[in-house]
């Protein structure tokens, strides 16, 4: 697991990947994290349709099925770029949500990763635990998910309850 953050981290710093990604991409929410990792709410067909132009290898959608996923996930598998669907709701969030998405951000070969969903409130939610597994402080957490687009008080509600899973597994060594 160490072996593993300590890649997820190399890839959040940008350091991982030289070519980056760009600043501005269709989609509500875009902010590029690092030039290998960029999060967004939905992003436009257009914007889906030209992920591998603009750099990106893999694209990680944290939608519900009936959300759009099967569109996107052709839109994207279209271009020859890896599609991952993680779906995630504050009724459904779990700790193994956040680590399928963490070991594909670790994964050199998938960067720039393109993380998204409706608004950004659930990648939000997915980058706060995260980054508690990187860890930081349950606080600078929920901080970091609250920047990354986490707004909502169900999803927080959900992530305070991960946040928590994550802080008593960390504890016991699990």
């Amino acid at each position: 697991m160490q072996i593993r953050l300590a890649a997820l981290a190399l890839v959040l710093s940008g350091s991982a990947f030289a070519a980056g990604i760009p600043d501005i991409l269709d989609a509500a929410g875009y902010q590029r994290l690092s030039p290998s990792l960029a999060i967004s709410g939905k992003p436009s067909k257009e914007a889906l349709a030209s992920l591998k132009q603009a750099g990106f290898r893999t694209a990680i959608d944290l939608r519900q099925p009936n959300e759009g996923v099967p569109s996107a996930r052709e839109a994207v598998e279209a271009q020859g770029l890896k599609f991952l669907s993680v779906p995630v709701s504050p009724d459904t969030f779990t700790l193994q949500d956040a680590q399928k998405v963490a070991a594909e951000l670790s994964d050199q070969s998938a960067a720039p990763v393109l993380l998204f969903c409706s608004s950004s409130n659930r990648v939000g939610g997915v980058m706060a635990v995260i980054e508690r597994m990187r860890g930081r402080s349950k606080e600078e957490a929920l901080a970091e998910g609250k920047k990354a687009g986490l707004k909502s008080a169900a999803m927080e509600k959900a992530v305070l309850r991960v946040l928590d899973e994550t802080t008593a597994k960390t504890a016991s060594g699990r």
